[in-house]
């Protein structure tokens, strides 16, 4: 039997298991005491009667609920002039994910268009006896559980279930004869829109963005710490997987990037794919990756020949560039010289295991740095909201911070005590490890000579501003997703305030950087 047939036997297996579990329950109506985004109105099952509904239980750090929501655009596509609706359902892994704000920047960076419930409390997520991220629950047009299923890949399974719902609701008359029509209602438009990463080049001070949400990369000039000119708009603009001139590429959310001799290596984490930028051709090709997302751990070949997943940040070594693959829970690696391309550290397992690099456990790395001098990749390990380390001479995973998947917070001291909370973006300058540590909105040090850790830029306590109040002075960061250090100064891609800000050293400032 091959893979294929594999496969949809599995599916089938699946589908008709979930069918079994779900026939003739009702489905839980969705509690009065909650809050609602992306839609004008609170929903109920009575007012969606007569529709079939798809809830998907999601958290925005998840990788895994990211990777569906490709998927399930393709359902609300397919079905848009169906009685079909989608629901997400948001039930936070980390406290930072309670908060609506929050979670409406994350529904506006990743252009979810269906409504979606806040389920802090975790009523629907008990009521329905949900134990992972994603998953999903399919409801008939006659308030009746059709299917469940968890996980990633289940696209074709969910049609399915939305296929036989109404098919059933036309034969017993309980089908909506009009789609109960629900308006998105969050919108976002800025110059920079949710920048990612950004990297610099020293010796022409230049300063480069993945302005993700443009789905553009912008090299920068710049002529002051905090006033920088745009020397080239890389990209489109419009979300697409094409190389080419400048203004004829497109990329796809990017991410990481790194320099280095007149070419710019560039993350295309929804095209799943690493690009190349050449300042000296003006021109963007395909290094690595297919444009569809992959699921393979173990490999060594042609890069071009190999389906990525979400490849999150970038950092290079002589001719080895690294790749943080968030996808897959592993970092990845190039051989420039050689064009080949092979899983570097990492088992694939979701955890915190350090040793060997087959063997060891990482958790949705998501930010690099290198320290060049002592042999040492270190890494945001989200997930686990760690900071680790890849020995490069002894080829092994040390942890630094991070003690599991649900261990998180905001606290300093020792290494061994203090807490992160899912942070992104790292950079290191001598003895010193400089931290975006996303959802605590801090940036943080880790200084390795005295193994502790510190916070630098962080939200003062929430309250009443009053007159001089320091604290009240300036924008607090807002989910920011790296972090670089130059020439005295942080450069910090405030990614929810849709800026680049700078930290000044000697004035111990932070300020906006103006790009025009």
């Amino acid at each position: 039997m091959s893979d294929f047939e594999k496969k949809m036997t599995e599916n089938l297996k699946n589908m008709i298991k979930g069918l079994k579990n779900a026939m003739s329950v009702e489905a839980i109506n969705f509690p009065d005491k909650v809050e609602w985004i992306n839609t004008s109105e609170s929903l109920s099952l009575k007012k969606l009667k007569g529709h079939v509904i798809l809830l998907d239980f999601w958290t925005y750090c998840c990788i895994n609920c990211i990777h569906v929501l490709n998927d399930l655009k393709c359902l609300e596509d397919k079905y848009k002039d169906e009685p079909v609706v989608v629901i997400g359902v948001h039930s936070a892994k980390f406290n930072n994910e309670k908060d609506k704000n929050n979670i409406r920047s994350a529904v506006s960076r990743y252009e979810i268009k269906h409504p979606v419930l806040i389920d802090n409390d975790l009523v629907l997520w008990r009521g329905y006896k949900i134990n992972a991220w994603p998953s999903f629950i399919v409801i008939d047009t006659d308030g009746k559980i059709i299917g469940r299923a968890a996980g990633e890949g289940k696209t074709d399974l969910l049609d399915s279930f939305i296929s036989r719902a109404l098919d059933k609701g036309k034969k017993d008359g309980t089908i909506s004869s009009q789609k109960y029509e629900i308006q998105p209602d969050i919108f976002i438009e800025s110059f920079l829109k949710f920048p990612g990463k950004i990297t610099v080049n020293p010796e022409k001070n230049h300063l480069y963005i993945s302005d993700s949400n443009h789905n553009r990369i912008l090299r920068v000039q710049l002529e002051e710490d905090d006033t920088g000119k745009i020397l080239d708009i890389i990209g489109k603009g419009q979300k697409g997987f094409k190389d080419g001139k400048f203004d004829e590429a497109q990329f796809n959310l990017p991410q990481g990037i790194v320099y280095k001799e007149n070419k710019l290596y560039v993350a295309d984490t929804e095209n799943h794919a690493i690009r190349e930028i050449n300042f000296k051709t003006n021109i963007v090709k395909t290094i690595a990756g297919t444009g569809i997302q992959g699921f393979i751990r173990k490999y060594k070949g042609d890069p071009l020949n190999i389906a990525l997943s979400s490849p999150w940040d970038l950092a290079i070594k002589e001719h080895f560039l690294y790749i943080a693959m968030a996808g897959t829970h592993q970092i990845w690696r190039i051989n420039l010289d050689e064009s080949t391309i092979r899983d570097f550290a990492g088992s694939g397992r979701e955890d915190i295991i350090d040793g060997n690099l087959s063997e060891a456990a990482l958790a949705q790395p998501s930010g690099l740095a290198l320290d060049k001098e002592n042999h040492r990749l270190y890494f945001a390990d989200s997930e686990v909201s760690g900071l680790r380390f890849i020995d490069l001479k002894n080829k092994r995973v040390e942890t630094l911070i991070g003690k599991g998947l649900f261990t998180f917070g905001m606290k300093e001291g020792s290494f061994n005590q203090a807490l992160l909370q899912h942070p992104l973006g790292v950079d290191v300058e001598k003895k010193r490890i400089y931290i975006a540590d996303t959802y605590n909105h801090a940036i943080r040090i880790a200084d390795l000579e005295t193994q502790q850790l510190t916070n630098l830029i962080y939200r003062p306590r929430k309250g009443i501003c009053k007159i001089e109040d320091k604290n009240c002075d300036q924008l607090p960061l807002f989910e920011p997703n790296d972090v670089v250090y130059y020439n005295n100064n942080l450069y910090i891609a405030d990614t929810n305030n849709h800026l680049i800000r700078v930290f000044d050293f000697k004035s111990m400032n932070l300020k906006d950087l103006y790009i025009y």
